[in-house]
């Protein structure tokens, strides 16, 4: 039986850690610096001038991050013509997020708005073509009052 003291989750990391394909990987975390505040935790270059690996900080979070590799399969969302994924970030404060976020180079696909479930939320998609939602939790809101705030919001009361 082993004694090994390791974590099955390493220190730092939750149960669930984005791992972004990027065309351009070291413009990426230089993006992603400017934009979300991202703290470099690790780059692992390889041939080419690729990036193997890269592992990011924002907030209490790690973002990885790797070049596109389509040789192996690994293209990011521009190469697909789109990407079906969202990767949400809850901050302090949505509206100083996202115009730094534009600051550095990212689009707004939704306006940051008051959302009926109790988010302050826009969307932005990155210069690499990912999307993101970010967000500031500013009212609870019950999953048992979701259906009679959306749609109040929806008739233009909420």
């Amino acid at each position: 039986m082993s004694t090994s003291t390791v974590k099955p989750i390493p220190e730092g990391h939750h149960s669930l850690t984005p791992h972004l394909i990027c065309a351009g990987a070291a413009e990426a975390i230089e993006f992603y610096k400017k934009a979300f505040n991202a703290v470099e935790v690790a780059r692992l270059p390889g041939p080419n001038g690729r990036l193997m690996h890269a592992s990011l900080k924002i907030g209490d979070s790690t973002l990885m991050l790797v070049d596109e590799m389509p040789e192996h399969g690994a293209l990011g969302p521009k190469a697909l013509k789109g990407s079906p994924v969202f990767v949400h970030l809850y901050v302090e404060n949505a509206d100083a997020t996202v115009e730094r976020a534009v600051a550095a180079g990212a689009k707004v696909t939704l306006p940051v708005a008051d959302m009926f479930w109790g988010d302050r939320y826009g969307q932005l998609e990155d210069p690499f073509g990912h999307k993101w939602s970010v967000a500031t939790h500013v009212r609870d809101v019950s999953p048992e009052e979701w259906p009679k705030a959306m749609a109040n919001a929806s008739c233009g009361q909420g």
